[in-house]
């Protein structure tokens, strides 16, 4: 467990408190908003396309080889990240997300901080993500963690890949 200031960022599964069904809503909220976004609206998590909906029903099986971060403050479930399980000395951060409510309190720079160092003590040597270019204040956020615009390896439009060499 990592503390920073009145939060916390575990890694899960692990020795925490039950945070399944909390996980499972973060991932909601951003796989729905994400949809919005695209300007594919769905009603509810039900009208996500299945690999998504899988993540959010089953989070341990879908992330049983990757870290799954989770972000608390003042006992609430915040945020969350995943970085995926180092591949020839990379990996890739993922499904970072804070809950809108507690947005500007350094939850998202606290996850990719404890997420980085980890990679780090774990041998991992590149990492790279990908976000929608209408993201800007994410893309701001990694900018400042010394990620940089990188060739894609997605052939979604208007998506930016980056990557950090650790």
């Amino acid at each position: 467990m990592t503390d920073h200031r009145e939060g916390a960022i575990v890694r899960w599964p692990g020795q925490t408190p039950p945070i399944e069904d909390d996980l499972a809503a973060l991932l909601a909220a951003y796989h729905l908003r994400t949809e919005a976004e695209k300007g594919e609206p769905v009603a509810d998590v039900n009208g996500l396309p299945d690999r998504y909906r899988a993540e959010i029903t089953d989070p341990r099986t879908a992330f049983a080889d990757d870290v799954v971060l989770v972000a608390f403050l003042e006992n609430a479930t915040v945020g969350c990240l995943v970085v995926t399980s180092p591949t020839n000395g990379q990996s890739e951060i993922k499904r970072l997300w804070t809950a809108p409510e507690s947005r500007g309190r350094g939850v998202a720079s606290a996850l990719l901080g404890t997420a980085l160092s980890d990679a780090a003590e774990h041998g991992v040597h590149t990492v790279r993500l990908s976000v929608w270019e209408w993201r800007t204040v994410a893309i701001a956020l990694y900018e400042r963690l010394g990620f940089t615009v990188t060739q894609s390896w997605d052939e979604r439009k208007q998506l930016v890949c980056m990557q950090r060499t650790l």
